[in-house]
């Protein structure tokens, strides 16, 4: 009767253990009103992946209406904006979202995340850059502009990297900091629009925006880019510096 007494105890006090808290939660938004990238699939389960790996919580969603409000976004430290491309969100849905990132919240935005909401101003600053182009799918160098940021250590300073070489307008923030870029005299950027961004063609980039912070990167147009263990690297320290604004020295 004592060890069944104490067997019982021992079990409850396992039971009654607080769970640990994640890290922090995270919204992925998907949904497109233009092209849809097949690669977004892949994309989910790679955060989900990664949310496993570094103990954080995951909601994936392309429902605009019921998470873009001030009680739904205020369960998120980021929103991740996926491939989403064209008008996703309405005026009210907007107005939220801005109010969201000004209480301090996080932006990450993977490819044609650049390609999204082209009339509504805020947002265009918000990331940074907008879509103007791309050539065909090709093998190029990549290179690493700075490497003082999470997410960056894995990268090489030039590596052969095979993507969907976005070209952007002119900058829409001054804010910007830029942590790769292309080499675009190591691929044909030839489209029918032009002929590549010139010396320099950013790829990535962050920055303090309007009370909140931003991270962009036009990586991950191709599914098979997301089982890349340096793109996820890439990918969960923009999500991890855009959730806690921490992981960097800033210079």
């Amino acid at each position: 009767m004592k060890l069944a007494a104490a067997v019982l105890v021992a079990m409850g006090s396992v039971a009654s253990a607080p769970v640990l808290a994640a890290q922090f939660d995270v919204l992925v938004f998907s949904r497109t009103a233009g092209w849809h990238h097949e690669s977004i699939h892949e994309g989910v389960a790679a955060v989900r992946e990664l949310g496993r790996l570094h103990d954080f919580n995951v909601f994936w969603t392309e429902d605009a209406k019921r998470v873009f409000n001030d009680r739904e976004l205020a369960k998120y430290k980021a929103v991740v904006f996926l491939s989403t491309t064209g008008d996703v969100l309405d005026d009210e849905q907007q107005r939220a979202f801005e109010r969201y990132v000004r209480a301090g919240g996080g932006y990450v935005g993977v490819h044609a995340a650049a390609d999204t909401e082209h009339g509504w101003p805020w947002y265009r600053r918000l990331v940074g850059h907008m879509f103007v182009t791309h050539p065909a799918v090709q093998s190029a160098v990549l290179k690493v502009e700075d490497a003082n940021f999470p997410g960056m250590e894995r990268f090489a300073p030039r590596a052969l990297v095979t993507e969907e070489w976005y070209e952007y307008g002119t900058a829409e923030s001054k804010g910007l900091r830029y942590l790769l870029s292309v080499d675009e005299s190591t691929y044909r950027p030839e489209t029918a629009k032009g002929n590549g961004m010139g010396a320099f063609h950013p790829v990535s980039w962050y920055q303090q925006f309007d009370g909140g912070r931003a991270f962009y990167t036009a990586l991950g147009h191709l599914p098979a880019t997301y089982g890349d263990p340096v793109f996820r690297h890439h990918l969960y320290g923009g999500i991890y510096w855009a959730a806690t604004g921490a992981g960097f020295r800033a210079r």
